[in-house]
């Protein structure tokens, strides 16, 4: 018998500062079988940070091979915004690059481990292309304070990243890094 997503709840009051973007995001997030705590977490906050009209979670999720985990569209339905989570391969992040006129990475994995793997890839504009990492702490204790139903406070202000998820208060930086 095959397992079935799990589904999470977060309701995100979303302050980004940086950006000029307030909003009150009702997400409702289904976690593969396949896919960690970690990266789950992840796909939330790249969400957050990007968030635009037209944001949307991909409709493979996790397993999907043909879209990030995230994508932007415009109101013809072309792909704006390409954000993928993790360690992408080069060929994902290629074919992104071309498609999409913005393309990002958030990681939850090690940024130098992640950048080392792509050194030497042929990617398309891949110095335009972002890779945004958290600090693995931030990561672990988030993961920790996740409940199915989920109330957020995200503020981000000069790309320090503060968090309150079900009462528990932590902060970030938000270290960007540039594909080799």
């Amino acid at each position: 018998m095959a397992l079935s997503a799990t589904l999470h709840n977060f309701a995100v009051h979303l302050a980004d500062v940086d950006r000029g973007v307030y909003q009150e995001l009702e997400l409702r997030v289904a976690r593969h079988p396949s896919e960690s705590a970690e990266f789950m977490l992840t796909r939330v906050l790249a969400y957050c940070l990007e968030y635009e009209e037209g944001i949307a979670f991909s409709d493979g999720g996790v397993s999907s091979t043909d879209e990030p985990a995230v994508l932007v569209r415009d109101l013809t339905g072309r792909v704006t915004g390409w954000i993928e989570v993790g360690a992408p391969d080069a060929q994902r992040l290629h074919r992104g690059s071309k498609l999409a006129d913005r393309v990002a990475v958030y990681t939850h994995r090690d940024p130098i481990k992640v950048l080392s793997q792509l050194t030497g890839k042929r990617i398309h504009r891949a110095e335009a292309i972002p890779l945004y990492g958290f600090d693995r702490d931030f990561i672990d204790a988030a993961v920790a304070a996740v409940e199915r139903r989920n109330t957020v406070t995200l503020s981000v202000t000069e790309r320090l990243l503060y968090l309150d998820l079900n009462g528990t208060g932590l902060s970030t930086s938000v270290d960007e890094h540039r594909l080799p």
